[in-house]
């Protein structure tokens, strides 16, 4: 049984940490979009 548990959380594990890589990514895009965006707006 603990074989067969901790098969699927080494299997979500790679999963979870694409999703936050993913999630670091787009949040520095928009941090990048936004701070581009409000150069133009002060020039």
């Amino acid at each position: 049984m603990p074989g067969e548990t901790t098969n699927p959380v080494t299997e979500h594990r790679p999963q979870a940490a694409a999703e936050s890589e993913r999630g670091a990514l787009v949040a520095v895009l928009v941090m990048v979009v936004l701070g581009v965006a409000g150069i133009f707006a002060v020039s």
